[in-house]
């Protein structure tokens, strides 16, 4: 029996989850995304947290166009709300977006930044999500990125990668720093 080989193999969308207390999430999804531009792959991000903050990221994503699109939908750090509700509302237009990007299979490679914070909080149903990521197309690939990913996301995906903490510049007074974390 012959045996298959990687440029054979149909590609089988994955499920990944980048999850922890440490930090390198959205890093990590991005290093992906860079690899699939540099395949010509269609990818598309959406930040369910960030907002109006001028990341490094945002300047060099403008440059991978026509391949790699990102759209800002939160409002900043959730943690500093003043009002729930609304963090739930932003985070549920974000969500119906998603989904539609879902539907409309224009893109190879998903990217849904900082989801899993807003599952966590209870802005997102979870079993909406896990429902519309079983029904996702067959070749999509999607990153979910956040700490607390929940146990029902954990279980549908294909490849789950945590972020321990072992040390960190904060807990010597070092703040985030432009081009390191931002």
């Amino acid at each position: 029996m012959r045996e298959i080989t990687m440029r054979e193999q149909k590609r089988v969308g994955l499920i990944m989850v980048n999850t922890g207390n440490g930090k390198g999430k959205t890093t990590a999804a991005l290093g992906t995304a860079l690899r699939a531009v540099g395949c010509e792959f269609k990818v598309f991000m959406v930040q369910f947290i960030k907002g109006s903050w001028d990341y490094g990221e945002l300047r060099v994503i403008d440059r991978l166009a026509p391949f790699f699109d990102l759209k800002q939908m939160g409002e900043g750090f959730t943690w500093e709300t003043k009002d729930p509700k609304r963090d739930a509302k932003v985070a549920n237009k974000a969500w119906d977006f998603c989904k539609d990007l879902i539907a409309g299979n224009k893109h190879d490679l998903l990217i849904f930044d900082e989801i899993n914070n807003a599952m966590d909080y209870g802005y997102l149903d979870v079993d909406d999500v896990v429902n519309t990521l079983k029904k996702k197309p067959e070749e999509l690939h999607i990153i979910l990125t956040g700490r607390d990913a929940p146990q029902a996301i954990i279980d549908i995906a294909n490849l789950v990668t945590e972020m321990r903490e072992i040390k960190h510049p904060f807990q010597e007074g070092v703040y985030a720093q432009k081009g390191i974390e931002f």
